[in-house]
């Protein structure tokens, strides 16, 4: 029997083998002991498995709600008061292994952890014996596809609307071997949008979306970035506009602009984005309002344009999961703007960055989000004061 020791950031648990070579485990909590497991990747250093068998099983075990719960949010298994304290410690032990000691931040959410996701994507398994096309996930770890009937997670006109596809495929008598996936994206008034990826052919381009976030309307492509729970991330809107104290204000990696056009719009406003398809959406929802010469968007990449970077400006950095390039961070720097407000998928990413801004900033709040129940994903809010 292994013993499970504790949760490491990117949600696995860590246990060990007999000759201390590490392990780190899904589907098993801290304090249980594994009985049995499926091995999924062998490194030199360490191991990954799915427990299948425990002893000695957690309080904080809860029963999943879905069968293939593992293939999409690992956590149901994890009573989820359990996990937003869990996702508090996580971030603070991040920070801490980057040098930097933070206080256990304040989380954020609305308790709706099941129903949320207004994005989902399946895959489409072949049963031989029916000789019909299913709806499936792939089992974490592998490539194999596990047909599924209940998904809990997105919101249920997702799964209708993916189950009337399947249905009109097997109508047809279409086989799954044809298709990729299908990737479908709800709105909040109920609308879906999307459709089915074909094998060996361009992705087809999907009518446009709209959601009014912060009583302001977006449109966007359901095959694009947008935000998975719309309600979280009105918490964290509604939390940097408080940090907006400059009449001057940059929006790096802007995307589609919710983050930028919610908060700043009354300011002088620049918003960058290097994808060509968020950056029409973007200019669309800028063309939006009324009196809109002082917002101007930039095509470009953040780090090819960090001449916009001024000392009195309010920086909104919201990258991807890699962090800022290099070219950002020496700039913010160089220039030391007045606040920088930092948006984060990848705390580890983002603790990184700002430890190589705490020689001129020092962090005046930080606050973490639970856009993803169920999930090990956190999204983490840190605003950073010049010195």
């Amino acid at each position: 029997m292994i013993k499970v020791e504790k949760f490491i950031p990117g949600g696995q648990t860590l246990g060990r083998l007999e000759d201390g070579k590490k392990i780190f485990f899904w589907n098993a909590l801290p304090g249980e002991e594994v009985i049995d497991y499926d091995i999924t990747k062998v490194k030199s250093h360490y191991v990954e498995a799915i427990a299948t068998n425990i002893s000695n099983p957690s309080p904080f075990r809860t029963n999943p709600k879905d069968q293939c719960y593992l293939s999409t949010s690992p956590w149901q298994i994890v009573d989820y008061g359990h996990e937003l304290s869990v996702k508090q410690e996580l971030v603070v032990e991040v920070f801490r292994e980057h040098g930097i000691i933070i206080d256990s931040p304040e989380i954020a959410t609305d308790f709706k952890d099941y129903r949320y996701r207004n994005k989902m994507e399946y895959a489409l398994y072949w049963n031989n014996e029916t000789k019909m096309i299913e709806l499936a996930f792939h089992q974490r770890g592998s490539h194999r596809k596990i047909p599924i009937t209940r998904s809990s997670i997105e919101r249920p006109e997702i799964l209708i609307a993916a189950t009337t596809i399947v249905r009109r495929l097997n109508e047809a008598h279409e086989e799954a071997r044809s298709y990729q996936s299908i990737l479908l994206r709800c709105s909040q008034d109920g609308n879906v949008s999307g459709g089915l990826y074909k094998n060996h052919e361009p992705h087809p381009v999907f009518p446009n979306l709209s959601d009014t976030i912060l009583g302001y309307q977006y449109t966007y492509s359901p095959n694009g970035f947008f935000q998975i729970n719309v309600p979280v991330y009105e918490m964290a809107l509604q939390t940097i506009k408080q940090y907006i104290n400059t009449d001057k204000v940059l929006d790096l990696y802007s995307g589609v602009g919710t983050i930028g056009l919610s908060v700043a719009r009354d300011r002088t406003l620049t918003l960058v984005e290097c994808d060509k398809f968020a950056y029409g959406e973007l200019q669309n929802n800028i063309d939006q309002i009324s009196n809109h010469h002082h917002i101007s968007a930039i095509l470009a990449k953040s780090e090819d344009v960090v001449s916009y970077i001024e000392p009195d400006q309010t920086v909104i950095l919201d990258p991807p999961r890699a962090g800022c390039d290099s070219r950002v961070i020496n700039k913010l720097n160089e220039q030391k703007p007045h606040t920088i407000i930092y948006l984060s998928c990848n705390p580890a990413t983002q603790a990184r960055d700002v430890r190589l801004l705490l020689d001129n900033y020092e962090i005046e709040t930080v606050k973490t989000f639970n856009f993803f129940p169920h999930t090990p994903h956190i999204e983490n809010l840190l605003i950073l004061k010049r010195q």
